[in-house]
This record gives C-alpha cells, sequence and structure tokens, in this order.
C-alpha cells in the first residue's frame, strides 16, 4: 500500500478520456461513440450507477458536446457529473425502447455501440447508414493511465493483507474447529476494516471493498467452490483468491498454504507454480501477445507433468471490472503493451484430491512489468504454513 495521498479520478481525467474516445471515434471514420455499458460510461463519466433493467448511455461526438441519457430517475445523479447535455426518459420497458429513442436524441447515422440486445439490432440498422458494434472504449481502457494504475496498485495492498492476516490467525481459528467460512470472515473483517479506515472519507461514492474465496483440501481442487463450513485438515491445501478495489478499480492476490508441514510432493507442485508465475511476467514484459503469454506459462505446468490439472487460463484483464479484456487466454491475439494490467493465475487442480493456485496483479511497463501483490514475494514457498 502507498504512502502517499490517493483521491478519486477527477473532472479532469474524465474528460480527458473523452477526448481520447472522440479521436478512436474519428480514427475509425464514426460520428461517434454511444456507449452502453456500465464500466464504459464511468470511464466517460465518472458516473458509477448500477444499470439494473433500465439502459444508461452517454453519446460522445466526434464533433459537438456530449449527451448523458439516462433515466428520469436518476437525474439527480446525472447533474452530478459536470455535463451540460442531459436527457431522460420516463421508464423501463417503454413503448419506444431506450436505446431506439438515445439513437433518435442523437440523430446522427455512422454510430458505433458497445452494447446491443440481438432484438434490437434490425432496428437499430434500419435508422442507421453505419452500425460499428466494436467496443472502442474497452480497447481504449486497456492502457491505463497513471491514476488508474496508483488505484490498482493501491488495491493490490488490501488484497495482500487479506493474505497476511489469514495466514496469521487461520492456525488459532482452525484449532479451535473453525471452518473456510471462519478463515474467510477474519480475514475479510481485517482487510476491509483497513482500507475503509485508510480510504472511506475520501473514496465514498466510489466502488470500494474486498472479495475473497477460501477452499481446502479436495474442495481446494474446484476452481469457482462455495465456501463451505469445513475445518482443513493438517495437511491440506487451503487456497485463498481476494480481490480488492479502490476507486472503482480492482486488483487480485493469492496464495496457497498447506496446514501444518509442506510435503515433497505439495513442495515440487508450489515450484512449479513459481516457474509459471515467473513465465507469465517474462512473457509479457517481452510484449508477446496474450495468447502467447499464456501459451508460455502453462508450458512449464506441462513441463513438471502437471498438464492434467490445468483448468484455466494463466490471467485476465483488471481495471474497472474485476475481470476484462485483455485476456491471457488462447484466441486473445491482443499485443501486450505498456500500462496495461493483467492478473496472473498459475492454478493446479486434483479432483478428489487437492488444489493449488497463486494470484498476482501484474502492470506492464516500458522495462519489464511491476508487481504490487507482494505476500508471494514476501513469504517465499516453505515459509507458507499454516502453523497449528
Amino acid at each position: 500500500m502507498t504512502d502517499a495521498a490517493l483521491t478519486p479520478l477527477g473532472a479532469g481525467f474524465f474528460a480527458a478520456a473523452r477526448d481520447r474516445l472522440r479521436a478512436r471515434a474519428e480514427a475509425a471514420g464514426l460520428d461517434g461513440l454511444l456507449l452502453l455499458r456500465a464500466p464504459n460510461l464511468a470511464y466517460a463519466t465518472g458516473l458509477f450507477l448500477s444499470a439494473n433493467e433500465r439502459p444508461m448511455g452517454v453519446w460522445l461526438p466526434v464533433a459537438g458536446e456530449p449527451i448523458l441519457m439516462l433515466p428520469g430517475l436518476e437525474r439527480e445523479n446525472a447533474e452530478g457529473t459536470g455535463l451540460s447535455d442531459l436527457r431522460f426518459y420516463d421508464e423501463f420497458p417503454d413503448e419506444l425502447p431506450a436505446v431506439l429513442w438515445m439513437l433518435a436524441q442523437i440523430g446522427r447515422k455512422s454510430i458505433a455501440i458497445d452494447l446491443l440486445d440481438a432484438s434490437l439490432l434490425d432496428a437499430a440498422r434500419d435508422r442507421l447508414i453505419r452500425l460499428d458494434l466494436t467496443d472502442h472504449a474497452m480497447l481504449e481502457r486497456a492502457i491505463k493511465q497513471p491514476e488508474e494504475i496508483a488505484l490498482t496498485a493501491e488495491a493490490a495492498g488490501f488484497a495482500d493483507l487479506f493474505l497476511t492476516r489469514l495466514q496469521a490467525a487461520a492456525g488459532d481459528i482452525i484449532a479451535q474447529g473453525g471452518t473456510e467460512a471462519d478463515l474467510m470472515a477474519d480475514a475479510m473483517t481485517h482487510a476491509r476494516g483497513a482500507l475503509m479506515t485508510k480510504h472511506k472519507a475520501a473514496f465514498t461514492g466510489t466502488p470500494m471493498g474486498i472479495t475473497a474465496s477460501v477452499h481446502s483440501g479436495p474442495r481446494a481442487a474446484l476452481p469457482h467452490g462455495a465456501v463451505l463450513e469445513r475445518t482443513p485438515q493438517p495437511g491440506e491445501t487451503v487456497i485463498a483468491g481476494i480481490g480488492a478495489s479502490l476507486g472503482g478499480y480492482h486488483a487480485e492476490s493469492g496464495v496457497t498454504l498447506i496446514v501444518g508441514e509442506i510435503s515433497a510432493e505439495q513442495r515440487r507442485i508450489m515450484q512449479a507454480m513459481t516457474a509459471c508465475d515467473d513465465a507469465a511476467v517474462a512473457a509479457c514484459a517481452n510484449g508477446k501477445t496474450c495468447t502467447a503469454a499464456n501459451e508460455a506459462a502453462l508450458e512449464t505446468l506441462r513441463e513438471a507433468g502437471l498438464g492434467a490439472a490445468i483448468r484455466h487460463r494463466i490471467g485476465h484483464g483488471m481495471g474497472l471490472e474485476g475481470h476484462e479484456a485483455p485476456w491471457l487466454a488462447p484466441g486473445d491475439p491482443t499485443p501486450i503493451q505498456p500500462n496495461m494490467i493483467f492478473s496472473n493465475e498459475p492454478g493446479v487442480y486434483r479432483p478428489g484430491r487437492d488444489g493449488y493456485r497463486t494470484i498476482n496483479t501484474m502492470i506492464v511497463t516500458e522495462t519489464g512489468v511491476d508487481v504490487p501483490s507482494r505476500f508471494q514475494h514476501n513469504t517465499p514457498i516453505d515459509a507458507r504454513v499454516i502453523a497449528l
């Protein structure tokens, strides 16, 4: 966690973001962009609202003023953005779908829309000369600005804080018959309390918080298993995966701990996962494509004889969404560039037996990769134990 005072993104950030998005629209030969996805709306306006079923949108023309278009019940929230052209529809679903109402308000014929229900596709095409369904805002969001990177790096420290508390307190909790749910609740209270103590005053009104999962023993073989009232047993693995957010920006940290002593087989697997983590960092630092980085990282697990235990990609982008493009996965040819942010998640899963996963946040720089997640760096494999 940084010591410098951080503040939420300000009006200047959002104005600059709109300018970059306008430039993308102009380069694509469009009249402008209609942004409907909630993270894109937040990126362009600073408006962090739950979309629910009522569509919200902002029109960013290449020339002219933005138009913010919301349901009428959000009038006061719209006025807080500082945008001058605010327009409201009555209710959802209404006789004229809100997105088609927005197109009528815009009155332009060459538009990109980042999200469109298939049921509205024909009607939208009938109203336009050119409909571009590229998410231009997500392409822009993939390259983070310094203010965004600072928030992500700070969030990573609170994800680490959960892990530090978990390792310190887990032995006593388990000795008293405590469960996965108890372990998670204790560490969650600690990390969230620290986050709120430091940042609540400045960041009230923006998304911030901690999410977590704790799985043990055979349950650790389920990457997205439920947290249970199950007491971890000596010799078992305990996986903790933590997400933290500050000012709307996400980071992740995670580790595999062993209850009691680490066996030779457990150490071998954990060493292979460290090699996998290192390979992902090297691939990102070398500017490989996302697909190539995924392959380079997972190949280390295959070389260690763990190929059959791979269940998922090595990572994903992070920012205004906990999981967002680009994807360190098969099928994403995006070249990795400075100021992209990714998770790095080596995983080994052996159903009915055990599971292992670590998570670091990676920030790609001009000279390499910064890793603001520090728990693994500060806790060597042989120290990743829960002492009973």
